[in-house]
């Protein structure tokens, strides 16, 4: 099989994909057999785009059902772990903005009943 391409892939299907694969695993299955019973170098040769062919699908695949869980999970409340937003682990358990800022009662009327002197210099 000719080298695939990862833009073509995009077009197809989850089921075409996943057929795809099927076709190319079966296909590297052969060449690791003619590899071991001594076949032609062309063969040999032919073990490494198959693998690659192997993870551009995959890659593509997985890609396409992130993209639909996505999708699914837009306007929700909560999210799954892995489509949150990465950051750094410091960032994701710092408090937000709002939360940061936030003050008791008690806090707020001290405040307004002694606020900060100005002093004329």
């Amino acid at each position: 099989m000719v080298k695939v391409k990862a833009f073509e892939l995009r077009s197809k299907t989850s089921k075409e994909l996943l057929k795809e694969l099927d076709e190319m695993k079966s296909e590297l299955a052969q060449l690791r057999v003619a590899k071991v019973s001594g076949g032609a170098a062309s063969k040999l040769a032919k073990i490494k785009i198959v693998r690659k062919s192997i993870a551009r699908i995959l890659t593509v695949y997985n890609q396409k059902q992130k993209a639909e869980a996505r999708k699914q999970y837009a306007g929700k409340k909560y999210l799954p772990l892995d489509l949150r937003p990465k950051k750094t682990r410091k960032i994701r358990r710092a408090l937000k903005t709002e939360q940061k800022y936030a003050k008791t009662l008690r806090q707020k009327t001290r405040e307004s009943n002694f606020p900060m002197r100005r002093f004329a210099v």
